[in-house]
């Protein structure tokens, strides 16, 4: 099953960004430290690492797309032995293009009743692996 990649919250109070840059194009392996994407905010730009090991099988919004919710879906990775097929039969979305508005945010299981998550990674999707599949640091 592929693993997704979702969109960090990149401080306790961020709702939504803008993916800046992919630095991984579909078909690229990525181990865990490989910085595989550039979000900005109002207050800053972080590097996105990939914190699971795999290929990129879709990027599920496109570079300089604004407006992207805190656990929305941004990308999918494939485990060994899966294809790109996978990746778009688990959907993950139309890609958008900049200032697009497609699809919603993944909800997370884990918000308080102020909508903060609990975790710095935003949503761990009821303890499966998505959601682990990026880090964030600072630029």
């Amino acid at each position: 099953m592929p693993i997704e990649v979702l969109m960090p919250a990149l401080s306790p109070t961020m709702e939504e960004g803008t993916l800046a840059r992919w630095l991984v194009a579909e078909g690229d392996s990525v181990a865990p430290g490989d910085v595989i994407a550039e979000i900005e905010t109002d207050k800053a730009t972080m590097e996105v690492e990939a914190v699971e090991e795999g290929v990129v099988g879709k990027l599920a919004v496109a570079e300089g797309t604004e407006g992207v919710k805190v656990n929305a879906v941004i990308a999918l990775l494939l485990e060994e032995g899966e294809d790109a097929s996978a990746a778009l039969a688990a959907g993950g979305g139309e890609a958008r293009g900049p200032g697009g508005a497609a699809g919603a945010a993944n909800p997370c299981p884990r918000r308080t009743r102020t909508g903060r998550t609990r975790s710095r990674q935003g949503c761990c999707a009821g303890g499966s692996r998505a959601g682990r599949a990026a880090r964030v640091s600072p630029r």
